[in-house]
């Protein structure tokens, strides 16, 4: 395979890191297609992408499609000359754009795959409490996330690590990965193989986040509740219906949190006020809300959430 010339696709910042190491790597990026302008803010400015932003910086010429099934963008992604496209965090792409180019299409996927196909590998692999994950560049196909696989990169999950914080790692580490991967597509030495599934194999999904999913359940182990926040921090972040006596109840967010030793004191979604710290009862053990986000209000530290609370108050998470 010639060196080959590269159609970028991407939209947020964890798709730039990509788009620098190709062009960095001295690779001919073609053309960038990203998300069209949005209005955002409070103001309802019209913004474009971090990867629109960073292409124009970068003399990369950009294609917004409204459309990707459009014939007058897939007139322009022919008129590019592009051999490969390159896909990292973008829209799910029919087949008449991820098979167009003469060598296909290469995505990144943050998880080892066939582990955590889905929206939100990242967010769901912490939750899950794992250890370990990574990166996976493969070769897209008609069903998501099952495409023949090209090369992985595993990472280790710290045991208090966020899903914001395994994000910023994943995205230095995706863009030298997609480079490697580039790199031996085109010297030969890189062969695409097939996802393999073994018998015994469960496969954990990682569906797109919703308020159902992201909901804090104090009915489980503290460490589960644990888990389930840090891989929900910082975005879209955990929450909860805070009920505090006299008060109407509110929505909650926990961006932050830490097991408590501590003996059991309630029952599940007790929420106890220790000295300067927030603590919610589980079934199992308690875990300390350590920075919190109230209905309307900024994010903040407990300690500054408990100068507003009365002394003697009932609260409760549900």
């Amino acid at each position: 395979m010639t060196s080959p010339r590269i159609v970028f696709m991407g939209t947020p910042p964890f798709a730039v890191a990509t788009l620098d190491a190709l062009l960095d790597a001295g690779m001919d990026v073609a053309a960038v297609v990203t998300a069209p302008d949005r209005p955002a803010g409070r103001g309802r400015q019209m913004r474009m992408s971090a990867v629109k932003e960073r292409a124009l910086q970068r003399g990369i010429p950009v294609l917004q499609p409204e459309r990707l099934k459009d014939p007058a963008f897939h007139a322009a992604l022919d008129a590019t000359g592009a051999t490969l496209q390159v896909v990292v965090a973008f829209r799910m792409l029919p087949q008449a754009v991820w098979a167009r180019p003469a060598h296909g299409t290469i995505n990144l996927h943050g998880s080892l795959l066939p582990q955590y196909r889905g929206a939100a590998p990242i967010n769901w692999a912490v939750m899950d409490g794992q250890q370990r994950t990574g990166l996976t560049t493969f070769l897209i196909q008609q069903e998501i996330d099952t495409g023949d696989m090209l090369l992985t990169h595993e990472m280790t999950i710290g045991p208090e690590e966020t899903a914001g914080e395994l994000h910023d790692r994943m995205m230095t580490a995706g863009g030298a990965l997609m480079v490697r991967t580039v790199q031996g597509l085109t010297a030969g030495t890189i062969h695409p193989r097939p996802q393999h599934i073994a018998n015994d194999q469960t496969l954990r999904p990682a569906p797109k986040l919703t308020p159902e999913n992201t909901r804090i359940d104090p009915a489980r182990h503290a460490q589960q509740v644990h888990d389930h926040i840090r891989g929900l921090s910082p975005h879209p972040g955990a929450w909860a219906i805070w009920t505090e006596a006299g008060r109407v109840p509110q929505h909650f967010k926990v961006l932050r949190s830490r097991l408590h030793d501590g003996r059991l004191d309630g029952a599940a979604g007790t929420v106890v006020i220790e000295g300067r710290k927030l603590l919610l009862q589980c079934i199992d053990g308690r875990v300390e809300l350590s920075e919190v986000q109230p209905e309307g209000k900024r994010r903040m530290r407990a300690e500054e959430l408990l100068n507003g609370l009365r002394d003697a108050t009932t609260i409760t998470l549900a």
